[in-house]
C-alpha cells in the first residue's frame, strides 16, 4: 500500500509498548504516530489523531481495553490487535468473533501474521467496505458483564473522566445524549435514556419521568400536583416534575417509607 498505516501502541507497561515497536520497526509500510500508556490517554489519541491500526492491551488500571472499545463506539474505532497475557475471557471472545490479538510476551511469528492480517483490514476500510466484527464483540462483551454499572465514562472539559454512579444526582435527556447532574458538575455521556436505566441500580436510581432519572437517596419530599403527579424535591432544592407514566414507583417509594 502507497499510504503508510498510520498505527498506535496502547499498552500501561513501556517495556510492553517498546516490544510493539520492536516488531514494528522492520514494516516499512507502518507509521507509528503516538503511543498510550492509559485507556483516557488512548481514547484522546484515537479522536485527535485518527489512526488506522491500533495495538490495544487488554489489561490496564482505570479504562481497560474493554473500556476504551465502549468509550470510542465501534463506528470510530481503528484497526484493533488487542494485546494480552492471560486475559482467558478475552482470549475465548477474540476467538469466537475473529478479532486479531497477541498474547504476552510476543512471538515473532504470531505477530507476524497479525499484522498481515490488519493490513488487510486497513486495506478493506480504505476500499469502504465495513467490518462490524467489533460491534459484535461490544455487544456480546456487554451481556457478559454485570449489567449494573458503579462507574460510567464520561467527558468533562475535553477529558475522559470515571464517574462513580454514587456521585450522579439526576440525569436528563440531552438530545442524542444524556446530561449526569453530580455534586453541581454536569457530565454529557453519549446514552439512550433506556440504556442508561438498565446500568443503574433500581434499588438506588428511579425514573420518574421519560427525560428524567433521579437517585432515590437524593430526594428530600415530594410536592403533589394532581392525578398522582408529583413535584421531586432533591436535597440541593433542584424540582423536577415526574409524569403520570412512571408514578407508580414514586406511590411504592411513599409507601415504603411510610
Amino acid at each position: 500500500m502507497r499510504e503508510k498505516i498510520r498505527t498506535i501502541i496502547v499498552d500501561d507497561e513501556p517495556l510492553a509498548r517498546d516490544g510493539v515497536r520492536l516488531h514494528l520497526a522492520a514494516a516499512a509500510d507502518v507509521d507509528i504516530i503516538g503511543e498510550a500508556g492509559s485507556g483516557e490517554e488512548a481514547v484522546e489519541l484515537i479522536e485527535t489523531l485518527r489512526p488506522d491500526l491500533m495495538f490495544l492491551d487488554v489489561q490496564m488500571p482505570g479504562i481497560d481495553g474493554f473500556g476504551v472499545l465502549e468509550a470510542v463506539g465501534t463506528s470510530h474505532m481503528p484497526v484493533t490487535v488487542f494485546t494480552t497475557a492471560h486475559d482467558e475471557f478475552a482470549v475465548r471472545a477474540f476467538d469466537a468473533h475473529a478479532i486479531d490479538y497477541i498474547l504476552k510476551p510476543y512471538d515473532t511469528e504470531r505477530f507476524g501474521k497479525a499484522l498481515e492480517r490488519a493490513r488487510s483490514q486497513v486495506r478493506s476500510r480504505r476500499q469502504h467496505r465495513e467490518d462490524d466484527r467489533l460491534r459484535t464483540l461490544l455487544e456480546e462483551l456487554q451481556q457478559a458483564r454485570p449489567r449494573r454499572s458503579e462507574r460510567l465514562v464520561v467527558r468533562s472539559g475535553g477529558r475522559i473522566v470515571l464517574l462513580q454512579t454514587s456521585e450522579i444526582d439526576w440525569v436528563e435527556a440531552a438530545s442524542n445524549y444524556v446530561r449526569l447532574h453530580a455534586g453541581g458538575k454536569e457530565y454529557l455521556l453519549r446514552e439512550t435514556m433506556t440504556a442508561l436505566e438498565e446500568k443503574l441500580d433500581p434499588a438506588e436510581f428511579l425514573r420518574i419521568h421519560r427525560s428524567t432519572i433521579v437517585r432515590i437517596d437524593r430526594i428530600r419530599e415530594l410536592e403533589p400536583l394532581f392525578q398522582g403527579d408529583y413535584v421531586v424535591i432533591l436535597k440541593d432544592d433542584t424540582r423536577l416534575t415526574s409524569s403520570r407514566g412512571y408514578r407508580e414507583r414514586l406511590q411504592e417509594l411513599l409507601q415504603g417509607s411510610r
